[in-house]
């Protein structure tokens, strides 16, 4: 590698000061211009390739012992090493910022997901200019650079349509090009998708074949490819994130059904299993233990038996999701071979940015959004029973239970979100470079965390760590390189402290040793009695011969404890921990977290034409009396299509013309959908149509009454008998004039639901205060009022 990195330190690199004689005639002899430079890295820097699974456990994938299949990984593994000590933030949007900076989660105000970010400067979910991403360090040292799938690390209240971009990939990312989701999560069957900052819809539907794992990686392909053709001398930087494996679980059916009956003896049997795998490829040491499950998950032994069948299939479709998404990473490295790039191309393959998620419940789920709002309790086993053929396809939202979560997870402890253990945060990493890189089929045992990742490629490409970007002054990176490790196994450790939180799960490693604390359960999502930061009990192990974090040393050796408590207090202040913040519905709300609201005030106008506006872009119209006002040009062929529709098929509402008539449908959390409709056509012309609900109050989630009009006279009436009390979907967003992502109602669908008049405009009103309903309650009561009115 040859580092030729004068000048770099400072980006972009200050264009160089026209020197020497100036000729009045440039056919003059002595006229001499050099020629033009383009600006290209250090000659040799290699192209790179990170592929960041989302919510796969390290016990998950056979390339480190797991029950699903991943021949690519496997594949990757043969021609680079496997890091069996690597870590993550145990939270999605903590790890991808930490990836993308190089630096711890809080230094970058990341705290936590986006949706919950505070005015604390640790959990602002607001990236300081001082911290400028890896991406654009590359761009402006002359790599070409592109980023597929999720991008969790927009601050809430800049992504609808007018920004500021400064966050999204294409804006102050990095990136030149983007093409993927922004959010945590997304519908696999029907996503929101933009390329750089603009909306687009996909051109195929579900039964067409359409997923958006297989039109990611054509993405990418196709960009790779093209990069390679018109820019050859130039090394590009591809961040491949995809939405697999966190819910919903979306594959189809062929890839789960590949796993039937391989899960049938339960998540127990699954981790021994696993455990015995692991140890006899060398994942894990022979010595190692496997860790007890925790009274709070409980064994399958104690399941309903009529609920297995439910639990079965949940893990059968979530091991397809994981080969299905192997599958399409395979066909991105196939494309390095098919350029003949793939000798220098360093490949970070990070299977999971945390554990495996647990967010599911412990019956696991149909639709996310059931759980979301408050109604865990609606999905019987009769209920799962009745839709266990759906899991996975396009009408599901579908999460499995906790227990297979912490399976997916062995030989440790806990899952996602429980940043104390390593069950939330280790994640087996493959790194492969056969240019850099001269082992095969290797080991590595030296203890790193995502935040070194970026110091590595700096190191890989011959660049220097930027002093100075657009003017402002950096802060330095805050992980350390992994390349002193690449041909030397026995290396000594330099990443040698590393502090760990997420909700008040806490933990710092030092040198082999951990002291750890769980603060919280990361499937109660409300209503758990945690106790105050000081009376959390704190757990001590010797990693260095204890590798699974299975024998508690904290009572034999108390001083040790406290000095590593000492220790992750001092590097807590160091890092932007404080203060430590485990509140979680307080802080969705943003006047309590301190967060900007785009939208406020009890009216919005909306224009025909606007959409994937996102519920933070879109005044909350939930548990309120509220009226939606729409002034139409009506065809003469009669009307047909959305007016406005916010939400998807597993929750949300709509305002639409079907048959010419007049017609709305709130979808109640894809359980039922209650309908009222006009008893005659609308006529030609131009005209007002009005939707008033009138909401029964008395706590959230509560019924009501949908009115319809038109220029002010009543034209039909439908009753709604409950609602959505926190969320209608975290991926459909709102439109007008059309309903984009899954349809919200079941007579139109993506087809047919454009509006075929003219949407002049729209006026969203809440017609009461807020304070309605004050009274939190359960909406479980009016849950199964709905279900016994099907």
């Amino acid at each position: 590698m040859t580092k030729d990195t004068p000048g770099r330190s400072a980006l972009p690199i200050p264009s160089k000061p026209r020197t020497g004689l100036i000729t009045y005639d440039a056919k003059d002899p002595d006229n001499h211009n050099p020629a033009i430079e383009q600006l290209r890295p250090p000659k040799g820097a290699p192209n790179v390739l990170i592929v960041l699974l989302d919510d796969v456990g390290f016990g998950a994938g056979s390339a480190f012992g797991g029950p699903c299949a991943m021949p690519n990984a496997e594949r990757l593994a043969t021609q680079g090493l496997k890091y069996r000590r690597f870590h993550t933030t145990a939270l999605c949007s903590p790890t991808r910022q930490a990836l993308l900076t190089g630096r711890n989660h809080h230094s970058v105000g990341m705290g936590g997901i986006t949706e919950i970010a505070s005015g604390a400067p640790g959990y602002s979910s607001v990236l300081r200019n001082s911290a400028a991403p890896i991406a654009k360090t590359l761009k402006l040292n002359g790599y070409n650079t592109a980023q597929f799938g999720k991008c969790h690390e927009v601050p809430v209240w800049e992504t609808s349509p007018v920004g500021p971009f400064t966050q999204w990939p294409t804006g102050g990312g990095g990136f030149e090009h983007f093409y993927g989701f922004i959010g945590g999560e997304a519908h696999q069957w029907y996503p929101s998708l933009y390329d750089g900052t603009t909306p687009v819809e996909v051109e195929k539907t579900p039964e067409e074949g359409y997923h958006f794992m297989e039109d990611m990686t054509d993405r990418a392909i196709g960009w790779i490819g093209q990069q390679k053709a018109l820019a050859p001398d130039k090394p590009f930087f591809v961040y491949f994130a995809p939405g697999a494996t966190h819910a919903p679980h979306h594959v189809p059916l062929e890839w789960a059904d590949k796993y039937k009956g391989k899960f049938d003896a339960g998540w127990d049997k699954c981790r021994e299993e696993t455990f015995a795998r692991q140890k006899k490829l060398g994942v894990i040491p022979d010595d190692a233990e496997l860790t007890k499950r925790h009274a709070q998950i409980p064994a399958w032994e104690d399941m309903p038996e009529e609920l297995k069948p439910v639990l079965r299939r949940q893990m059968e479709v979530y091991a397809g999701f994981l080969e299905y998404a192997d599958h399409h990473v395979g066909r991105l490295f196939d494309m390095l071979d098919t350029l003949q790039i793939r000798d220098n191309t360093l490949i970070y393959y990070i299977i999971g940015d945390n554990g495996a998620s647990a967010e599911g419940t412990l019956n696991g789920t149909y639709n996310e959004m059931i759980n979301f709002n408050g109604a865990a309790a609606v999905e019987t086993p009769e209920f799962l029973t009745e839709r266990l053929d759906k899991l996975g396809g396009p009408e599901s939202y579908n999460h499995f239970a906790v227990g297979w979560a912490h399976a997916m997870n062995t030989p440790y402890q806990w899952t996602k979100q429980v940043a104390s253990h390593f069950g939330g945060t280790r994640n087996g990493t493959i790194v492969s470079w056969p240019q850099g890189i001269k082992a095969r089929g290797e080991m590595r045992d030296q203890f790193h965390h995502v935040i070194d990742v970026a110091a590595t490629i700096l190191e890989a490409a011959g660049l220097p760590e930027p002093d100075m970007v657009d003017g402002v002054a950096q802060t330095p990176l805050e992980g350390v390189s992994m390349m002193y490790s690449f041909n030397d196994a026995a290396a000594a450790d330099r990443h040698e402290t590393q502090y760990f939180e997420m909700f008040g799960n806490r933990g710092i490693y030092h040198k082999g040793w951990t002291a750890v604390t769980r603060h919280k359960t990361p499937w109660l999502l409300v209503g758990e009695d945690v106790p105050a930061f000081d009376d959390d009990v704190w757990e001590l192990y010797d990693t260095s011969k204890d590798w699974s974090q299975a024998r508690d040393l904290s009572k034999e050796m108390p001083d040790k404890l406290h000095e590593l408590q000492r220790l992750w207090l001092i590097e807590a202040v160091r890092y932007n921990v404080l203060p430590l913040d485990d509140r979680a519905a307080e802080r969705l709300d943003p006047n309590v977290a301190g967060r900007p609201v785009l939208i406020r005030g009890n009216q919005q106008i909306l224009f025909g034409g606007m959409g994937r506006l996102s519920e933070n872009s879109v005044i909350n119209i939930k548990n309120k009396s509220h009226t939606v006002t729409a002034n139409l040009d009506i065809p003469a062929a009669g009307a047909e299509g959305v007016i406005i529709a916010q939400g998807g098929n597993i929750g949300g509402w709509a305002l639409y013309a079907k048959a010419g008539k007049l017609k709305y449908c709130y979808n109640f959390l894809g359980i039922h959908y209650f309908y009222a409709e006009s008893a005659d056509p609308l006529p030609e012309g131009r005209h007002q149509v009005r939707m008033e609900f009138a909401y029964d109050g008395g706590g959230l989630g509560k019924g009501g009454t949908a009115a319809l009009y038109v220029d002010g006279n009543k034209v039909g009436e439908g009753r709604v008998e409950a609602t959505a009390a926190m969320i209608f979907s975290a991926d459909d967003g709102c439109d007008v004039g059309r309903d984009t992502g899954s349809p919200v109602a079941e007579d139109y669908g993506p087809s047919n639901s454009v509006f075929n008049g003219s949407v002049r405009g729209i006026q969203l009103t809440i017609n009461e205060s807020p304070d309605d309903a004050k009274h939190v309650v359960s909406p479980e009561e009016a849950i199964r009022v709905a279900m016994a009115r099907q």
